[in-house]
Parts: C-alpha cells; sequence; structure tokens
C-alpha cells in the first residue's frame, strides 16, 4: 500500500532489529532517529490496552533542520519528521517515514523546497538501502 504523505518499506525483521537497521541506514546520510515513543508500552501504561509492538520515531538530520530553520523559523513546529514502526505480526516490521515534500508543500520559500528536496532524495536512498539489504523472508 502506498500513501502520498510517507515512505513505507516493509522488512522481515523483529521490530528492534528494523529500528536499528533503520538507525544505521539514516547514520549513512548524516541523518538519525532524534526521539522515540514506545506507543505499545504507554498504550498499556495510559490506557490498559493491547497492541503490537510500535514505535513513533523522529527522524531529523542536522544539516536539513538547520537549513529548514534559517530559511525559516517557524518551520520548527514541523520538525522533527515524523516516522514510525509497526511489527504488526511476528519478525515482519512495517516501517513508515513522512515525506519531506509535506513540508515544503507548506511553504513558498525556495529555500524551505530545496531542503525538503534533498531530505527527500536523502531518505529515499535510506529506505532503497535497507530494502536492497534486507534478508529474505522465511518460507
Amino acid at each position: 500500500m502506498t500513501i502520498p504523505y510517507a515512505f513505507t518499506l516493509e522488512l522481515p525483521r523483529p521490530l528492534p532489529q528494523a529500528v536499528e537497521a533503520l538507525r544505521g541506514a539514516l547514520a549513512t546520510e548524516q541523518m538519525g532517529i532524534v526521539s522515540e515513543v514506545d506507543v505499545q508500552a504507554t498504550l498499556k501504561t495510559k490506557l490498559g490496552l493491547e497492541s503490537p509492538p510500535r514505535r513513533l520515531l523522529g527522524v531529523c538530520g542536522p544539516q536539513v533542520a538547520h537549513a529548514l530553520m534559517t530559511a525559516e523559523p517557524d518551520i520548527a513546529a514541523m520538525l522533527p519528521c515524523g516516522g514510525a514502526a509497526t511489527e504488526a505480526e511476528p519478525g515482519h516490521t512495517r516501517i513508515v517515514l513522512q515525506d519531506p515534500r509535506v513540508i515544503a508543500a507548506l511553504s513558498d520559500n525556495v529555500e524551505v523546497r530545496a531542503a525538503c528536496e534533498r531530505a527527500h532524495a536523502a531518505l529515499r536512498r535510506v529506505l532503497d538501502r535497507m530494502a536492497a539489504g534486507a534478508p529474505a523472508a522465511g518460507p
């Protein structure tokens, strides 16, 4: 399933391994996970609900963040870009990462759009790299 506001990737890995692979792939683009929320634990603690393992991820890179906030300081309200990883079934994780073009579409600033295009290309490379390195699914 493709969605217009995010990149998606299905990995035949448990959530912790998928998130660590994402961290490594992001690092190659000088990006990283700057915040992480354990949704499963939060829902259990706050609402008593059972849910699959899920993490909300704040993804950003200092160069992109600096370029965006220099061009348009209030764009800080949109940073970091949102992401999530969900292990809906054991050993199978879906990663979704907000497409920075979502932010670009909200601004008329040429510098904002350029920075978002650079981030878009970097995230595309991250997910392509991860997809290429993903181990084959089991029988």
